[in-house]
């Protein structure tokens, strides 16, 4: 299996900018028809003027899954990703941001070259912008959500970096991300506390 998977990486990283995507574009390395076009606008027009007024290249490569085997171990899935993700990387002009996502591997990162490590908070980008609107269990598709979380994140990234320089981005999408992705774990931190509230209640009646 380890055979394999090297093949595989070596595989990907052949076809990296090869892919047939229609819309692959310059910062949009891959969307494998999971970004809704207007998105791709949107992140064209930010990831431009973060080029320009910012010398910083923000990327994305989203897929809906990374070929990835059925029964492979969490150990061998991580240096699986790792190794496909480094592929990506070799090609990309620093100072970057990476953003990846993966629908059906369950899997978003943030890779950042080693100039702007102490300016992007990996955790903070991910847990506020990114995997809330894309964990969300709403009527939403699948498309409309990684769409919704790719753009929030990305967004995102842009404006950390603007402010680090005070420079404002006209492309800038505002705060309106993090309220989105705010409003979400409230939500969700409020339905966990009234779920062991009502179990509480369930078990006192239960005992009397």
């Amino acid at each position: 299996m380890k055979n394999l998977n090297i093949f595989k990486v070596a595989v990907f990283s052949l076809l990296l900018f090869l892919s047939t995507n229609i819309y692959a574009t310059k910062f949009i390395l891959s969307d494998d028809g999971l970004i809704d076009p207007r998105t791709i606008v949107k992140v064209n027009e930010i990831g431009n003027e973060a080029q320009s007024k910012l010398g910083v290249n923000i990327y994305v490569y989203a897929k809906t899954s990374l070929g990835l085997e059925k029964n492979i171990s969490t150990k061998d899935k991580i240096k699986y990703i790792k190794d496909y993700e480094a592929s990506i990387t070799k090609t990309l002009v620093k100072p970057y941001v990476l953003l990846t996502m993966a629908i059906e591997d369950t899997h978003v990162n943030l890779i950042v070259s080693s100039k702007l490590k102490e300016v992007i908070d990996k955790n903070d980008i991910l847990n506020g912008y990114v995997v809330p609107l894309l964990a969300s269990k709403d009527k939403n598709s699948t498309f409309a959500k990684a769409s919704a979380s790719l753009l929030n994140g990305y967004a995102a990234i842009a404006d950390t970096i603007a402010q680090s320089k005070n420079i404002e981005l006209e492309s800038s999408i505002g705060s309106s991300g993090k309220v989105a992705g705010t409003i979400w774990k409230v939500f969700m931190y409020t339905l966990v506390v009234i779920g062991i509230l009502l179990y509480s209640y369930a078990m006192l009646r239960r005992k009397k």
